[in-house]
């Protein structure tokens, strides 16, 4: 009887020594040598950080259909079981993706870097949370990102190092494209059907006369008031504007009869959208509208 309990104390603490071994041997695989998980709350974010990393890190965006509202975005179980995986994250925050918040308090992980836009970000603009489409916006963002993969992965920080350098001097043609417009096309007149511009209409120094309270309003998902509808109405059918910049991500038919009236008065419209097209990079998406808008100025003259 004693030869049978020792011989299962011994089968114990061997399989127990395997476990540990097995265990031990996880972790350090997962730890050390392994690419970077990376989630993106919407896909623009994504690239850049693909951009930064390389081949260092493995990149899922979660919102990546221009066709969709991101305000209307439900998250799914699929992206829950991403985020519990991620070592770094990355969403815009100030109420834009509250989504990401549920996601993220659904798995909880003190070793994971959450990075906020709305945190980061050097200029901000009221009730306006588009920071990516501030240029000098982007350019901290992607410091911060890189200072995460940098943390996750010390032993490759030359290398994100040089991929932020390569990336910031990508950005130069996006503000020589914008300064360009703005020496030809100040104080030209033009209407917003929502608040996404407004960070690079005031670096080009256009003059929006569309009211900030109904742009407001549509981006929120509410109706302007009937005194903001009306006047926006009367600068496109009065021709008070010389081009209309819409938002393909947010129609309504307030909006739609903007575009409607803005066509039948042969006002070039410039289409933009909150999220990057497929296909696309961060630079080529904001070269593409910025190119767009440059042609319907130069049509309107």
């Amino acid at each position: 009887m004693k030869k049978i309990v020792i011989g299962i104390i011994i089968a114990i603490v061997i399989l127990g020594g395997i476990g540990y071994l097995l265990s031990h041997s996880e972790h350090t695989t997962t730890s050390t040598g392994s690419t970077i998980q990376v989630i993106a709350a919407e896909n623009f974010y994504g690239d850049i950080a693909s951009q930064l990393a390389g081949n260092r890190a493995h990149v899922i965006s979660i919102l990546t259909d221009p066709n969709v509202d991101p305000h209307e975005y439900e998250s799914t179980v699929q992206d829950g079981i991403n985020v519990s995986k991620a070592q770094i994250v990355i969403e815009n925050g100030d109420g834009y993706d509250t989504w990401m918040d549920k996601l993220l308090s659904a798995s909880k992980n003190k070793n994971r870097i959450v990075l906020v836009a709305d945190s980061i970000a050097t200029r901000k603009l009221e009730d306006n949370p588009h920071f990516w489409y501030g240029v000098d916006n982007v350019k901290a963002i992607a410091a911060q990102i890189t200072a995460a993969l940098k943390k996750q992965d010390s032993a490759d920080s030359s290398v994100f190092d040089e991929n932020l350098a390569k990336f910031d001097d990508s950005l130069q043609a996006l503000q020589t494209k914008m300064a360009t417009i703005k020496a030809n096309y100040a104080n030209t007149p033009v209407a917003l059907t929502e608040t996404i511009f407004l960070y690079q209409t005031q670096d080009m120094q256009l003059n929006v006369l569309t009211p900030l309270s109904f742009e407001q309003a549509i981006a929120e998902g509410n109706d302007p008031s009937a005194d903001d509808v009306a006047k926006t109405n009367d600068q496109i059918n009065n021709k008070k504007v010389k081009i209309l910049i819409y938002n393909e991500q947010t129609v309504t038919p307030v909006t739609t009869k903007l575009l409607d009236d803005a066509k039948q008065q042969n006002i070039p419209v410039v289409p933009v959208t909150e999220t990057m097209p497929k296909n696309k990079t961060y630079q080529s998406w904001m070269m593409g509208q910025l190119t767009d808008l440059e042609n319907a100025l130069r049509s309107s003259e």
